[in-house]
């Protein structure tokens, strides 16, 4: 992908939700599924200018899991994926393992 988001912007991919259970048991597709609201950044901006014109750098990396508010971001699709678009003031928090 040759895309480069601009300022305080990042690029996510959504992480589908699984299909199973921890104990096993397999989630029938006809269950109303939401979107998920996990993703993973595939592309950051280099951050936002402040008032005095210093660049304030980006929270979140590429590679980063991020949570994320269920209308947040701007979809689009490249390449035949789907991604959001949003800015870094739209995600909730890192998840860390």
């Amino acid at each position: 992908m040759k895309l480069r988001p601009l300022q305080d912007r990042i690029i996510v991919e959504r992480i589908e939700e699984e299909t199973k259970t921890k104990g096993g048991i397999i989630i029938p597709d006809t269950v109303s599924k939401e979107k998920p609201q996990e993703g993973k950044v595939i592309a950051v901006g280099k951050g936002k200018m402040n008032e005095d014109g210093k660049l304030i750098p980006m929270d979140v990396k590429v590679g980063d899991r991020v949570l994320f508010g269920k209308y947040s971001g701007s979809e689009v699709k490249i390449d035949g994926e789907e991604y959001l678009i949003m800015r870094e003031d739209d995600i909730l928090g890192v998840v860390e393992k």
